[in-house]
């Protein structure tokens, strides 16, 4: 497990929060290194509280466009993570014929919380820095031990 996939896909439900974060950190982290994309069950629209909360830390996902898994037009993947239930499903379903690993990583949903902009934002935050987290556990960037 300690070398890089070539390709990963994140998935979740609409590909418009919690798919489109995990896959501008693994780029930032790794770069051109690792094939990243994400899809989602449904096709969500864009989100300005990803865009802003994903900018705080110096990733721009302002142009991201929510994808569908019937939109893919390669699946070959080594590791498909889904971060939703639905999600897990369909990759499941997508990867029954294909040598590849599907790691499902719950991931709560932070378009549930309600409040203020800033209870909102901390939501947002959150899943942002839990994706980060366990990204560069699986995924260590070069020169850092597994934990």
């Amino acid at each position: 497990m300690g070398d890089l996939p070539s390709a990963v896909l994140f998935c979740c439900t609409m590909n418009a929060v919690r798919s489109p974060m995990a896959e501008g950190i693994m780029k930032r982290i790794h770069g051109k290194r690792v094939y990243v994309y994400s899809v989602g069950v449904r096709r969500g629209e864009p989100d300005p509280f990803v865009v802003q909360v994903m900018d705080e830390i110096g990733i721009d996902v302002s142009k991201h466009k929510p994808r569908l898994f019937e939109e893919l037009e390669d699946d070959s993947f080594d590791v498909v993570v889904s971060l939703s239930p639905e999600a897990q499903h369909k990759a499941v379903d997508l990867t029954r014929h294909n040598a590849c690993e599907v790691e499902f990583w719950p991931t709560f949903d932070p378009t549930l919380i309600e409040g203020s902009r800033e209870v909102r934002l901390d939501a947002y935050r959150a899943v942002r820095d839990e994706l980060e987290r366990h990204i560069r556990k699986r995924f260590p960037p070069s020169g850092m031990a597994r934990e």
